[in-house]
């Protein structure tokens, strides 16, 4: 089988979240696709000396960057909205007054499987350029069982097409549909005994995802669409507390929940319940800083607790329409208050955790995939430091090398 040494490097493991593990003038064997040996490169063993040296020039290698939480197929354009927000209305009212993610949805129904991909594909190219090798795509702006099918396939064809591994969420209790105005348990019947198990027969649905809120459905309603999935061997995750205080975060993670999402009105006294749960917490500061909140979530107690703590960019059309992870490190570094130890971790080994891949992705080490990002940099603190400029040289994946640059 194929061999090649990777050397002439800094290497960022991240195998566990008390370090980088940063091994200077590392190396790494890979053997086709997978990760053979990591360590010193004066400690190579003999049996890999014939394997094709690959000088990387002295930069730094971290685990391929994990985006594990986007909605990054949909159609339509919210910038109107954006505007409407800076003059007073919130992200609730507008909802309300059938905006947000309804004005998503119309435009979503109306587009092909095709259509939905090549509209997703710059976005996709976005995050790959910062080195994003795996990503999480959530359906939701379908709310009709087509639509919702419609939205998985392309994201499964988006990211063959391109070569990143991906994990497609069934999202259909997002929000409630205009066709079933007031009658929210009618439609957690519907995805619950139609949407879903159809998006489970067309082999499109890898979690379940629901939205915990006030302007959504409420614990019990999220609950029966959680037992739902679970009996369709299916893990789930839940966007919970981000607007206010409901208990979902809690609920979902009694039902053996992957990850609770935003957080952002978890209350602190709830972090040992996540944390006997193994339940990853991923924090998503782009939508804090677009829908301009202040309320914080409990980061220090997540933190004193030992609850997993993943980013992720939320890459959205609404309340973050932002494609750039190493922006999403900076601000969780700077309005979180997390390290940038803490935000490249939520970046790689945790999000891993949180998508349930930690056994394949997420740290250099034998034995895992060999999907990495390359970057033009002294140290990982760097990544979490600037906004607006991309050090990622290219990302490895597949047994290839794509450059910044080449062409797609």
């Amino acid at each position: 089988m194929y061999r090649q040494v990777l050397h002439n490097l800094s290497v960022a493991c991240l195998a566990d979240t008390t370090g980088y593990g940063l091994l200077e003038n590392g190396a790494v064997v890979v053997t086709g696709e997978d990760i053979a040996w990591v360590g010193a490169f004066a400690d190579l063993p003999p049996e890999y000396r014939d394997a094709e040296p690959v000088d990387l020039g002295g930069r730094l290698l971290t685990p391929g960057l994990i985006d594990c939480h986007t909605h990054l197929v949909y159609a339509g354009n919210r910038a109107r909205e954006f505007e409407q927000r800076l003059e007073g209305l919130s992200y609730a009212e507008i909802a309300r007054a059938g905006g947000g993610i309804m004005s998503t949805v119309r435009a979503t129904r109306e587009a092909s499987v095709d259509e939905l991909a090549r509209l997703a594909r710059p976005r996709l190219e976005a995050l790959r350029a910062e080195g994003v090798t795996s990503i999480e795509i959530k359906s939701g702006y379908g709310l009709e069982r087509d639509a919702e099918i419609r939205m998985l396939q392309a994201a499964g064809a988006l990211c063959a097409e391109a070569g990143v591994r991906c994990q497609r969420t069934f999202l259909g209790a997002h929000a409630l549909p205009p066709e079933f105005a007031d009658c929210a348990d009618d439609y957690i019947e519907h995805v619950c005994d139609d949407m879903m198990p159809a998006a489970v027969e067309a082999g499109v649905v890898d979690a379940v995802d629901a939205f915990c809120e006030g302007i959504a459905f409420s614990v019990p309603q999220v609950r029966r669409v959680f037992e739902r999935a679970r009996s369709l061997g299916l893990p789930v995750k839940c966007h919970a507390e981000q607007l206010s205080w409901l208990g979902g975060a809690a609920m979902s993670a009694g039902l053996g929940a992957l990850s609770v999402d935003h957080l952002e009105y978890l209350r602190a006294d709830e972090a040992p319940l996540l944390a006997r749960a193994g339940a990853v917490a991923v924090l998503l500061p782009g939508a804090f800083y677009v829908l301009r909140e202040s309320q914080l979530p409990p980061v220090e107690a997540l933190r004193a607790h030992g609850v997993p703590m993943a980013l992720a960019t939320d890459a959205n059309p609404g309340s973050s329409p932002i494609f750039s992870p190493l922006a999403i490190m900076n601000m969780g570094c700077t309005l979180f208050r997390m390290t940038p130890l803490e935000a490249l971790a939520g970046f790689t080994i945790q999000a891993a955790r949180a998508l349930g891949l930690a056994d394949r992705i997420g740290s250099i080490m034998p034995g895992k995939a060999a999907e990495f990002a390359l970057w033009d940099c002294e140290h990982p603190s760097e990544l979490s430091y600037r906004i607006g400029f991309n050090p990622c040289a290219g990302v490895f994946q597949g047994g290839q090398w794509r450059w910044r640059g080449e062409a797609a």
